[in-house]
């Protein structure tokens, strides 16, 4: 067996690696899934708040309880708000490599 064939691959000094998320980021990406956590477990905590069945009752009634309207805000802030937010945060950690 010729050792001209399993010879090892050369190594690039600068290796790249895998790009840690500031611990900033991960807590701005993280307020919109527990926003929508707490809204469940309020629901399920107090579901007397989340009224279903009340008698002459319209569509606002049934659209705009407070668990829902948690929920709705961290769904919001998930996909509108934080990409952004995530985004100025790379950018200003590019911009400003003391830190």
């Amino acid at each position: 067996m010729s050792s001209d064939i399993a010879t090892s691959v050369p190594r690039d000094e600068a290796r790249q690696g895998t790009a840690r998320r500031p611990w900033r980021a991960l807590a701005v990406q993280l307020l919109g899934p527990l926003t929508i956590v707490a809204g469940v477990v309020w629901g399920v905590a107090q579901p007397y708040r989340i009224v279903l069945d009340r008698p002459g009752a319209n569509l606002y009634d049934y659209l705009f309880q407070p668990p829902l309207l948690v929920i709705l805000v961290g769904v919001v802030f998930t996909f509108l708000v934080a990409p952004g937010l995530v985004d100025d945060l790379g950018a200003e950690e590019n911009r400003d490599p003391a830190r």
